[in-house]
């Protein structure tokens, strides 16, 4: 097989690329944090390169899945069905460059999307459902799975499956499911189509799954070191993942013949009609990979990618748990020891090299180079000078900056979520959905809370915000509330008003009447409490 190299790089979006969808011959559309989609045409002077056409605006957050709307009479240059994380699913007219349907339903971020053969439209979400629509409308609504699901496929033989965090793939006839494909040990984030021998998914275990359609496991890929974020298949018989790892890899008979490193992770890989292959990473840019010599860039861009990639290892690369950029230069010699014996580590290119100060020659000698020991890579991320078992990337929105949260396996994640929302200043409404997105990420699908916790205001083994408060005919006592009345103006940069004066509203009522406050003394103007 002859080795792929970087063919061309498409620069326009401003965050992450984050799906990839192939419009058969029309074009690339690629989606992103930025929340816009771009459609990408060949360049008519140089059929090898891709312009950009049109940039397709109107979500409200970060655009996810793709798919494509083959021209007809309605829309004579085509379609793109977008979903993003604002809930809605768009139905692009490509002529236009506008909306042509919306598709409100959804209660959490659109995952997954598929075209059928009639035309009907279905979406997968983190809400648990799959929605089939017609015209703008849901005709079907289901839960597929009892969490969040990630990625739908339907084939064009009439199949559909989907893809779960709880680990299983379903398929499906109507809303009926016929069998479910148990094999992945952590989430199924995405399936495509491998003809002639049945389905592949990619999985947060860092592996990739042949299976057949009747559920029966083919062979599995395994090469990637972390997350398996999407998968795709040619009709060559070569099988392309993208990771977390940051690689590309591309298999042959369940071998990785190649690996491709990436500055960022690697969000969707797709392959092109001729065999070449489109790249989503998280540093912004899209990359097509090609084995044909008569695309391959210009050697002046393939070095310029090389050293970027290089500075990016530098950047990351550890030696002895420490980073190697945080290590002095070999100018450190410079500089005499303290005491004979005294160690000192310095970067020596890309390597840590350990020098020990001879007193009695005035002089460092060379110990050796430093390398990490055999697990220490693979000890979790430090966060604030700790070491934890996780430290995610989380949005919480567009225009804010990512906010880091740190995790271990033995920690509450409900602890951890309130402790972290308060830090954070961030409403504790958000509260279940920071718990799911822990448990997903961490590979803690079978979580389940400490039953003899109970919440002093719900009576619940776990608070959920607007749930209302336990009776004093059930089994947990009445809470003694020690703060009420309260005087005076509470001030809050971020809450939410109508809940909390809801709250104190039925604090208030349980109390005494000469302890309680007025109706009227309980309102709200602006950020303040009176």
């Amino acid at each position: 097989m002859a080795e792929y190299r970087l063919g061309l790089q498409l620069h326009g979006h401003t965050d992450d690329v984050r799906g990839i969808c192939v419009c058969g011959d029309a074009g690339i559309a690629t989606s992103s944090r930025d929340r816009t989609v771009k459609f990408w045409t060949r360049n008519p002077e140089k059929e090898s390169e891709y312009v950009l056409s049109k940039t397709l605006a109107g979500h409200s957050s970060f655009v996810g899945p793709l798919a494509w709307i083959p021209p007809s009479d309605r829309f004579p240059e085509g379609g793109i069905v977008s979903g993003g994380m604002d809930t809605f699913v768009f139905l692009w007219d490509l002529q236009k460059g506008e909306v042509a349907e919306t598709m409100k339903g959804h209660s959490s971020q659109v995952t997954g999307l598929a075209v059928d053969t009639n035309g009907d439209i279905i979406s997968s979400s983190m809400d648990c459902t799959v929605r089939r629509w017609r015209n703008g409308n849901a005709i079907e609504v289901w839960e597929a799975h009892k969490v969040a699901v990630q990625t739908v496929l339907k084939l064009p033989t009439g199949e559909l499956f989907t893809g779960s965090s709880d680990s299983t793939i379903k398929l499906w006839k109507g809303r009926t499911c016929l069998q479910t494909f148990s094999g992945h040990a952590d989430t199924v984030r995405f399936l495509a189509s491998m003809p002639g021998l049945g389905i592949l998914s990619a999985s947060h275990d860092s592996t990739v799954k042949l299976w057949a359609l009747s559920g029966q496991p083919l062979l599995d890929m395994i090469g990637h070191s972390s997350l398996v974020y999407s998968v795709d298949a040619h009709s060559s018989g070569l099988i392309a993942s993208g990771s977390e790892d940051r690689s590309l890899k591309i298999w042959k008979d369940g071998v990785c013949v190649q690996s491709i490193e990436h500055p960022g992770c690697i969000w969707d890989a797709k392959f092109l009609g001729n065999g070449d292959i489109v790249t989503a990473c998280s540093d912004g840019t899209t990359r097509i990979w090609t084995a044909d010599s008569n695309r391959f860039c210009s050697d002046e861009e393939i070095a310029a990618y090389t050293d970027l990639i290089s500075q990016y290892t530098l950047s990351r690369k550890t030696v002895g748990g420490l980073k190697l950029m945080d290590l002095p230069g070999v100018e450190a010699l410079q500089v005499p020891g303290n005491s004979d014996g005294q160690t000192l580590i310095v970067r020596e290119g890309d390597n840590g090299v350990a020098y020990s100060w001879n007193s009695a020659e005035l002089k460092w000698d060379k110990i050796g180079e430093v390398v990490d020991g055999p697990g220490e890579a693979a000890q979790g991320q430090v966060h604030d000078g700790v070491r934890y078992d996780f430290v995610f990337n989380v949005d919480i929105g567009d225009g804010e900056p990512i906010r880091k949260l740190p995790y271990n396996r033995s920690d509450d994640p409900y602890t951890v979520a309130d402790k972290w929302l308060l830090k954070e200043n961030l409403p504790l409404t958000y509260r279940q959905q920071v718990v799911e997105f822990i448990l997903q990420n961490s590979g803690q699908n079978n979580f389940v809370p400490d039953p003899s916790f109970r919440d002093p205001y719900t009576g619940a083994n776990a608070y959920v915000p607007g749930q209302p408060s336990s009776s004093s005919n059930g089994n947990t006592p009445e809470p003694i509330f020690k703060h009420i009345p309260k005087s005076g103006m509470l001030s809050f940069e971020t809450a939410q008003f109508d809940g909390i004066l809801k709250k104190v509203a039925e604090f208030n009522s349980k109390l005494s009447s000469d302890s309680s406050c007025t109706p009227t003394h309980v309102t709200c103007t602006e950020k303040y409490i009176v």
